[in-house]
């Protein structure tokens, strides 16, 4: 069964065909709250191209509801965040990913190149570096340390799942914190494949070449989620391994070595999963 996760704040996310269970830590007592997933996604799970983009919408609802949930958890505040507060949450990060990651790397490359092939290959590459600085960035904060080492339990112990070895501390320990198909990898694919397709945009206007960038963001990111997923399931092809390393590497950034404690959360969150799931 595949298996997905999130670190959380003080705490694991992880998720299952049918359903999604987050485990948060407090005073050495870990709590385990688990959800039915919405059925509308499985409906489109075999559909090509358009499961990529109903899969990254819902994760990205389940995944402020999730971090809510956490925060709450850990802060002992009662907040409940509202749909409308949930669609306000994606379209200020919607705003901000554009200023940051299509607007900035835009303007940037027109100091050095106008127009022309190479420009969107230098725009291409500008969007990877800012994209690395932010990561690079928001990592020296504490509490993002946190979540990162939590990211890295998540990875240890789905990788434990995935070899077929039984889900305990001491075998979990032996994995590493990096995954093939983590959500980085994913970005990592999504600014790899912008290069390329924006580089059939040959009109000169700074409106088209903006606006472009903008609208085919969804086709980027299904075509990604299929990439993804096919170089999850051929990973072992040397071409794909290739393909697959970047994402790699970033992730010694964005995961790091959890201690016990951060284990035992996700190993948790996932044993309440299975159990969930085999039981029903």
């Amino acid at each position: 069964m595949r298996i997905g996760g999130q670190a959380v704040i003080e705490g694991v996310l992880m998720r299952s065909t049918n359903y999604t269970a987050i485990a948060t830590a407090k005073n050495n007592k870990i709590k385990v709250k688990i959800t039915k997933n919405n059925p509308f996604i499985k409906k489109y799970e075999k559909t090509l191209f358009i499961r990529g983009i109903v899969y990254l919408i819902d994760m990205l609802v389940v995944g402020i509801r999730a971090l809510s949930y956490s925060t709450k958890e850990f802060t002992g505040e009662e907040e409940k965040i509202s749909d409308w507060g949930i669609f306000l949450s994606i379209l200020l990060a919607f705003l901000f990913s554009i200023g940051l990651f299509i607007i900035a790397p835009f303007y940037l490359a027109k100091l050095f190149l106008p127009n022309g092939f190479l420009f969107n290959l230098i725009d291409g590459l500008f969007r990877i570096v800012i994209f690395i600085i932010y990561i690079v960035v928001i990592g020296k904060f504490a509490d993002i340390k946190r979540v990162f080492q939590y990211h890295g339990a998540e990875h240890k112990t789905i990788a434990c799942y995935e070899n077929k070895k039984s889900l305990n501390l001491k075998n979990i320990k032996k994995f590493s914190t990096l995954h093939p198909r983590c959500g980085t990898s994913f970005l990592i694919i999504v600014l790899i494949l912008s290069i390329l397709i924006f580089s059939f945009i040959l009109s000169e206007s700074t409106l088209i070449k903006i606006s472009s960038r903008i609208i085919l963001i969804p086709v980027i990111a299904s075509l990604s989620y299929e990439v993804l997923r096919i170089a999850d399931k051929y990973k072992n092809f040397f071409l794909f391994k290739i393909l697959i390393y970047p994402g790699l590497l970033l992730q010694k950034i964005t995961t790091k070595e959890p201690d016990n404690s951060q284990i035992k959360v996700a190993l948790k969150s996932l044993d309440v999963l299975l159990k969930k799931e085999k039981n029903g």
